[in-house]
């Protein structure tokens, strides 16, 4: 993974400092809070419904032991002692006091994290396929190139005042586990006909209030264009992007009011001013940050098959955690772990000091040090040997973190809602534990397979609610909460975004209509190989307008 150089070290303390003079003059009166506000949030600093919160960066979702432990060591210290890992692969502390966030930020320096742009009308914290350098069905690894983006955009001069906030993602397989077509930049790795590295370019993709799936508007850019062709579509939106109106600011308005077929000929244009500039990747430059991450020297350990085939045989919820969490890796003695944080009937998302501890010690031992978060706020480690599985997963079972359920009904994402966020209309983490609870027997989540829930307390769809199998928006209506159901969303690479099923439900029901949904498709499934997004693709929404509503009208909430 990427270290920091003199300049990156340099530059992070003397913005620490910078904000630790901002928050000394607002604490004494001297800066008003609506001139604070502004300054706060260049730093990563919310304020939400009962405390700050500070929300720091973790670029393309990699860190390492020592970073991990750093994060541990700041909820014990200065948190009520758990952090919230992110849909967007950060995490967020949510009771800090200002006064030690600037002690908070330094202490993070010391081990090359910050909080900067993880908040404002920036671009933000650019991610990537969490399985990124490990995948087997991986082109190449893309954080190199999110790396390149992160340092291009970190305080950009001209694009540190965008009309809204502005995400990438980028993948490098055929499968899109980065979530790239709803985001407002999405860059697919892949090779052309002459084994060329370089990118599908999709611009204008979001969720909130206006859900839109981003629109492809280059097959192949030459990888030596990259920041040469991104500068282009951001600045086309800077120029042309509303001001007037938040709710209409985002790119993807400006992509579908003006017309796919303008904006590409806008960005085409200025692309053409910009090709061959200084911003042309140099190839020692691309071989030099490519070094960085590559991937650990991974011994060849054939003993883990037979040692993992006794295993098995031995302890059902052993086999039961590999066949669910582990993934194939690129070296066939290898897997890819998945370390659930959706334990049943608990808080999707997050980790406490002791398990954040030992995340830390087990990739050191077991991962050569190296971990991912996911955006389905899980816990990755890329490269585990399939001979170390078994010790790994008695060390996880002893903090609860061995659920197996990745992929599953129970392995919800979910926002913090209104238990926190002074946005929300509803609580998000009470319905998550309830359904988790509802749906947490092994046997039936097996029975179900793959069935992705995400759940969102307001329209803004942190929890990404828009793209869940099934999606749950929590809506205020006459003073009550109130969920709206979407079924048919998808974030992979046939990305599609749900349909509102009908009128919401009130908290106390909306798990027995979870249920409902649940055994509809059960019943309709042509075998038990159909998933529930497949066979609801086939069958459309009605069957579950039926189950759900019977003869009753079912207009939307």
């Amino acid at each position: 993974m990427y270290r920091y150089d003199e300049f990156d070290h340099a530059f992070v303390t003397s913005r620490v400092e910078q904000f630790r003079d901002q928050v000394a003059r607002r604490l004494s009166g001297e800066l008003a809070d609506d001139v604070f506000k502004p300054l706060r949030l260049m730093n990563g600093v919310y304020l939400q419904l009962h405390a700050y919160m500070l929300r720091i960066a973790i670029p393309y979702g990699t860190l390492n032991s020592r970073q991990m432990r750093m994060l541990a060591h700041i909820a014990r210290k200065y948190d009520r002692g758990y952090g919230h890992f992110t849909t967007r692969q950060n995490i967020q502390f949510n009771w800090p006091k200002l006064a030690d966030i600037p002690d908070i930020l330094a202490e993070l320096a010391t081990v090359e994290m910050h909080a900067l742009q993880t908040s404002g009308n920036c671009i933000r914290n650019v991610t990537a396929d969490h399985f990124a350098g490990a995948a087997a069905d991986e082109v190449a690894d893309p954080r190199p190139y999110a790396e390149i983006l992160r340092q291009w955009s970190s305080v950009h001069p001209e694009f540190s005042y965008l009309p809204r906030k502005f995400k990438i993602a980028v993948t490098g397989a055929e499968r899109d586990r980065a979530a790239i077509q709803v985001h407002d930049i999405g860059l697919h790795l892949k090779r052309n006909d002459r084994g060329e590295l370089g990118f599908a370019v999709y611009v204008g993709g979001g969720q909130g209030r206006t859900p839109l799936i981003a629109k492809k508007i280059r097959d192949f850019l030459p990888e030596e264009d990259l920041l040469s062709y991104t500068t282009a579509i951001v600045r086309v939106y800077n120029l042309f992007g509303r001001r007037d109106n938040k709710f209409k600011a985002r790119i993807k308005i400006l992509v579908h009011e003006t017309g796919v077929e303008e904006i590409t000929r806008r960005v085409e244009e200025e692309f053409a001013h910009l090709q061959g500039s200084e911003l042309k990747l140099p190839e020692a430059d691309l071989q030099a940050i490519g070094a960085y991450f590559a991937p650990p020297a991974l011994a060849d350990r054939a003993e883990g098959w037979a040692q993992l085939a006794g295993w098995k045989k031995q302890d059902e919820g052993f086999s039961r955690w590999v066949s669910q969490n582990v993934q194939p890796h690129k070296h066939p003695d290898y897997g890819m772990v998945t370390i659930s944080l959706k334990p049943i009937g608990g808080i999707p998302g997050d980790a406490s000091h002791e398990q954040m501890d030992l995340i830390a010690d087990l990739a050191e031992e077991f991962a050569s040090g190296e971990i991912r978060i996911s955006h389905e706020q899980n816990v990755i480690f890329p490269h585990v040997a399939l001979a170390d599985l078994e010790p790994l997963y008695r060390a996880l079972l002893a903090q609860n973190l061995a659920t197996a359920n990745a992929g599953l009904i129970t392995d919800i994402i979910a926002c913090p809602g209104l238990d926190y966020c002074a946005l929300a209309n509803a609580r998000s983490i009470p319905v998550a534990q309830e359904i988790s609870t509802r749906f947490g027997s092994p046997e039936r989540q097996a029975e179900i397979g793959e069935l992705k829930i995400k759940i969102s307390g307001c329209i803004n769809a942190c929890g990404h609610h828009h793209v869940g199998h099934i999606g749950l928006l929590g809506v205020e209506k006459k003073g009550a909460e109130l969920y709206q159901i979407t079924l048919g969303g998808s974030a992979d690479e046939n990305t599609s975004i749900g349909e509102i099923i009908g009128r919401g439900f009130e908290p106390s029901k909306v798990t027995d209509a979870v249920e409902t949904i649940v055994d509809t498709y059960l019943a309709l499934r042509l075998s038990k190989e159909e998933t529930f997004l497949e066979a609801y693709r086939r069958v459309g929404p009605q069957p579950f307008k039926d189950a759900l509503y019977g003869g009753a009208t079912a207009e939307a909430a």
